[in-house]
């Protein structure tokens, strides 16, 4: 089965937005291929505002969360794979979700790469940083 994550972030997203409500996601900053503003990073993890007023482009897709934000005035892309996403609520009463592990999310390609010989994930990571960097 495909993972029911991507699904339930898009409805609740609807559901908040329609509510007049405040949309916050909650993102594990530690999962390879997030890219958030790392300043803003407390324990790993970074709670993000993506009501349509603070964000442009929002793409909630089935692998990623994507969009375009100002952070301390400074534009950045924001990438939030699917395994990052922790939870979404609404800022003013807390409705929503946390979510829960799911073996089709921990199939990533990335992560299966990872569990190879150290030597290939060494590689593969260091190829992934300057894709990251040209990113931000």
């Amino acid at each position: 089965m495909t993972p029911k994550r991507p699904y339930l972030l898009r409805a609740l997203y609807e559901w908040i937005v329609d509510n007049d409500l405040t949309p916050h996601l909650v993102v594990d900053a530690t999962i390879v291929g997030t890219v958030v503003p790392q300043n803003f990073v407390s324990e790993g993890q970074i709670v993000l505002n993506i009501s349509p007023t603070a964000v442009q482009g929002l793409q909630l897709a089935d692998h990623e969360v994507r969009f375009n934000a100002r952070f301390g005035g400074q534009p950045m892309q924001v990438i939030v794979p699917m395994t990052a996403a922790l939870a979404i609520y609404a800022r003013e009463n807390g409705a929503g979700a946390m979510f829960e592990a799911e073996p089709e999310l921990d199939k990533m390609p990335e992560l299966d790469e990872e569990d190879k010989g150290s030597d290939d994930a060494e590689q593969k990571s260091a190829k992934k940083k300057p894709n990251l960097k040209v990113v931000k």
